[in-house]
């Protein structure tokens, strides 16, 4: 099937691979192998991998900086797929300023609220971000 696709700022042509209307291909992947804050433009390409043979902690970045960077108002919904196949640590998420678990995640946070993400071949996890305005966003873990 060829088609355009608008989502946030980008814009894909040509061949559109998709599976029940979801994309499933992410075109640039963000690395982040130390502690830090993933900045607004690392967490947009919608896909981060970790390889570090050490424990890293990835804050979310601002509710502000992510809003801006996806042009995001209320309502808009965006996944972030976190990769640590190839890393030999863990890799925990924390909640940024602005950013607050979902009401899903706290009442079920061994599953949804799940910020620990396992190395090797079951290190993968998907996050579903739901603006609530243009500057603050809830997270769910689903997958």
């Amino acid at each position: 099937m060829y088609g355009e696709i608008q989502m946030s700022r980008t814009t894909f042509s040509g061949p559109v691979v998709s599976q029940n209307g979801f994309i499933t291909d992410h075109a640039t992947a963000s690395s982040i192998n130390a502690t830090a804050v993933a900045t607004a433009a690392q967490v947009a390409t919608g896909y981060i991998d970790s390889t570090s043979a050490a424990a890293t902690s990835i804050t979310f970045p601002t509710g502000t900086l992510l809003g801006a960077e996806l042009q995001a108002t209320a309502g808009t919904v965006f996944e972030l797929v976190v990769d640590n196949t190839g890393g030999a640590s863990l890799v925990t998420m924390v909640v940024g300023v602005n950013a607050i678990m979902s009401d899903a995640a706290t009442t079920t946070a061994a599953s949804f609220g799940d910020l620990t993400i396992a190395f090797g071949v079951t290190g993968m996890a998907r996050y579903t971000l739901l603006f609530s305005s243009a500057t603050a966003y809830t997270i769910t873990r689903t997958a």
